[in-house]
C-alpha cells in the first residue's frame, strides 16, 4: 500500500464544494496537512476531520485581485510553500492567469492561461480535438437567435443544446444543457436560456446510446506531459438524470479512450490533473470527446490503482519530488 516518504508539504485546496473532500480523505489519511479555501464554512471538504486550517474567502471570477491577496496572504500564514489543487474550471483558470504571483507562496503544474481557456470553453475545445484529429460530436455555435433559427431548420433531431462554459449557463439558469427534439423546441429553448449580450450557447449533434456509453478519463501528467496515473471507467448513472455528472460508474481499463487521451495531451503539453469525458458512436465505432477538464474530477475517487494510488497522490508524489508509485488500475471498482 502506499506510503509517503515525505508528507509535511501541506495543500491548498480552492473551492471545497467539488472534489474537495475525496482529496482530503485521500491526502488527509497518509498524513498530509490541508487546508481548504471557500466562502462556506458548511463546504464538504471544509467540514472534513483532515481539514487543519479554514480561509473563508470568496474568488469572484469577474474580480480576482482581492482573492489573489487573500489567498498569498492564506500561504504565508500556513508558511513555506504549499501545493496548490484548485477544483473547478474558473479556478483552474485563476491559478493559470496568476501563475507568477501565486508561486511565491504555493506549488502547482503551470498551464498557459491561454491553454486552460481553451480547454473549458467547449467552442475552443473544439477546435483543439480537430486540429490535433480527436473524434468529436459535430457542433454548430450561433451568435444571435436568426443564426439558431436558420440551423433550426435543417438540423437533424434530436440534438443537444449546450452552454459553451457549462458552469456560467448553470449559474444563470441552473441547466447545462438541455435534449432538443424539434426546430420549435429548439427556437424556444435558445430564447430561454442564451444571454444575448453575452453569446454562450452551443447546438452539438446528439449520440444515441445510453449513460454506460460515456467514458472518462482520469489522468494525471508531470511537467514534461508524462501521463504517470491513468484510469479509465465509465458512467452508470448520472445527476441529473442522462446531463450530469456520475452518481455511479465503474472502472474498467479501456485503451483506446487511454491512448487518444494520452496522445493529445502530450500533443498539447498539458501538465496535471486531468478529467475528460467520452462518449461511444456505436454508429461508426468511435469515442467521441465532450468535454475536457483541467483539473481534478469530481468522481476521482472512482479510480485507484491496486495500491491506493489516485490521481491527487499521483501529483502530491510528483511535486515533491518523491518517485511515483506504479500504476496498476483496480478493475471492476
Amino acid at each position: 500500500m502506499i506510503r509517503f516518504e515525505r508528507h509535511t508539504t501541506p495543500v491548498v485546496i480552492i473551492n471545497c464544494k467539488l472534489a474537495a473532500l475525496g482529496v482530503m480523505r485521500s491526502l488527509g489519511s497518509l498524513g498530509v496537512p490541508l487546508y481548504g479555501v471557500d466562502p462556506d464554512r458548511w463546504s464538504p471538504g471544509m467540514l472534513s476531520r483532515y481539514c487543519k486550517g479554514r480561509f473563508l474567502k470568496k474568488f469572484d471570477e469577474n474580480d480576482p485581485k482581492e482573492f489573489l491577496e487573500d489567498l498569498l496572504d492564506a500561504g504565508a500564514e500556513i508558511g513555506g510553500r504549499s501545493i496548490l489543487i484548485p477544483t473547478s474550471d474558473e479556478t483552474a483558470l485563476f491559478v493559470a492567469e496568476y501563475a507568477d504571483r501565486l508561486s511565491e507562496r504555493f506549488i502547482f503544474q503551470r498551464n498557459s492561461a491561454e491553454m486552460v481557456r481553451k480547454l473549458i470553453s467547449k467552442k475552443e475545445m473544439y477546435e483543439v480535438v480537430q486540429k490535433h484529429q480527436v473524434p468529436t460530436p459535430f457542433t454548430f455555435f450561433p451568435n444571435n437567435l436568426e443564426e439558431a433559427a436558420a440551423y433550426a431548420e435543417k438540423a437533424v433531431y434530436p440534438v443537444m443544446l449546450k452552454g459553451i462554459l457549462g458552469n456560467r449557463l448553470q449559474a444563470r439558469t441552473r441547466k447545462k444543457m438541455v435534449t432538443v427534439h424539434s426546430k420549435e423546441e429548439l427556437i424556444e429553448h435558445y430564447k430561454a436560456l442564451e444571454d444575448p449580450n453575452c453569446p454562450n450557447l452551443m447546438v452539438q449533434e446528439y449520440i444515441p446510446g445510453g449513460d454506460d456509453q460515456i467514458f472518462i478519463f482520469n489522468g494525471y501528467f508531470n511537467k514534461e506531459s508524462e501521463c504517470l496515473a491513468g484510469f479509465t471507467g465509465y458512467k452508470v448513472r448520472q445527476f441529473p438524470v442522462h446531463v450530469g455528472c456520475a452518481s455511479l460508474g465503474e472502472t474498467v481499463w479501456n485503451k483506446e479512450v487511454a491512448d487518444l487521451t494520452i496522445r493529445l495531451m502530450r500533443s498539447i503539453r498539458y501538465q496535471g490533473i486531468l478529467d475528460i469525458g467520452y462518449r461511444f458512436d456505436a454508429r461508426d465505432g468511435r469515442y467521441k470527446v465532450l468535454d475536457i477538464n483541467p483539473r481534478i474530477g469530481q468522481a476521482f475517487r472512482l479510480f485507484l490503482a491496486e495500491n491506493g494510488m489516485d490521481v491527487a497522490r499521483a501529483l502530491y508524489l510528483d511535486l515533491t519530488g518523491q518517485k511515483p508509485y506504479p500504476i496498476v488500475p483496480r478493475e471492476k471498482r
